[in-house]
């Protein structure tokens, strides 16, 4: 089997020393560009890649950061990753994606793991019932760690959403058009981000002297969201408009509605929240509070990577406003336009 290549193999077949080889892979040095060329030809023929680990060990700098996220398969997560490797990666940094589906004991293995192979960065979601060990392991090591849509230590550097505005914002809109019997719909457990988006609603139901809280649970997922819409209705007919929790769970009350005959935008309105792509391509497109996935992972990254380069600056949290996009899926109630043609003849 053929040696794999090294920087001594690279500088033989470039016919410069090992030095010389080393600068460039690293970028550092006065090197001629026609020399700079001719390396970088040869690891391409090699098919040399540095070895980033034993860099890091020379140079004191891990260019590795872990992502711990819940739930990488809904579509809102992957975005959000794609805007943290984009941005990361333009900066030299390899990003590992861990998805710990809210187990805090899994989280906490992967965390002792992450600290052992002396990870760069973190950038986490943390479990639901993460331990205090957890927070002050992190601590103790020092590690440059960023929250994620749930605070848990103000020692932290966060970046979340301001979750209960954004409710608020949605559920008066609803109300503005004339809908009296607003529900909330999606998420199962009560996290920081699903509480914090139940406040402003019901803070606005009650502010506007609508219906009770019709607050119903819903796994995030399009299936899981067309199956418990039509208990929903089942059990509250009278419901002609819903706030839900993400736009999956929102894009699968749509299908129920369509089960039950029913168009969002006519006889019912939805409003989602995240505004993944698929939300602008659904028929019929989605009405959402749109946080822009990509261009928040972009801003945790970013809030990382000033927590490299300054690890003693203050602890820093940024709130991203949601804004919202009107699309299809709402409208006015039947029966209010029905009075409003009545009033008007």
């Amino acid at each position: 089997m053929r040696e794999k290549p090294t920087l001594s193999s690279v500088a033989k077949e470039a016919g410069v020393s090992v030095p010389t080889v080393s600068q460039v892979m690293r970028g550092t040095g006065r090197i001629s560009e026609d020399t700079r060329r001719k390396v970088l030809e040869a690891a391409k023929r090699l098919h040399y890649v540095p070895n980033l680990r034993a860099a890091s060990m020379r140079s004191g700098e891990n260019r590795e950061i872990g992502f711990v996220i819940n739930q990488l398969s809904n579509p809102f997560n992957a975005e959000v990753v794609s805007g943290v490797v984009d941005l990361l990666e333009a900066e030299g940094y390899l990003v590992s994606i861990l998805d710990m589906r809210d187990d805090a004991e899994r989280q906490g293995r992967q965390l002792e793991a992450f600290i052992r192979n002396g990870r760069g960065g973190l950038l986490w979601v943390p479990a639901i019932d993460t331990p205090p060990e957890t927070v002050a392991l992190l601590k103790a090591h020092r590690m440059p760690t960023v929250t994620f849509l749930r605070s848990i230590s103000p020692d932290f550097d966060h970046v979340g959403i301001r979750n209960a505005d954004a409710t608020s914002t949605a559920t008066s809109y609803l109300a503005d058009l004339g809908h009296r019997h607003i529900a909330y719909f999606g998420g199962t457990v009560m996290t920081q981000v699903r509480e914090e988006r139940i406040e402003g609603y019901v803070r606005t139901l009650a502010a506007r002297g609508l219906c009770d809280p019709v607050i119903w649970p819903s796994a995030d997922r399009k299936g899981a969201g067309l199956e418990a819409m039509l208990n929903l209705m089942d059990a509250h007919p009278e419901t002609t408009a819903i706030v839900c929790n993400g736009d999956m769970v929102a894009l699968g009350a749509c299908l129920a509605f369509d089960r039950l005959g029913m168009t969002p935008g006519r006889e019912v309105s939805v409003i989602g929240f995240d505004d993944i792509e698929e939300a602008s391509v659904a028929i019929p497109t989605l009405t959402t509070m749109a946080v822009s996935p990509e261009l928040l992972g972009r801003k945790l990254a970013k809030v990382l990577l000033d927590r490299i380069r300054d690890p003693e600056m203050p602890a820093t949290v940024s709130e991203m406003a949601a804004r919202l996009v009107k699309r299809m899926t709402t409208a006015s109630p039947p029966n209010a336009i029905a009075t409003s043609a009545k009033i008007s003849t």
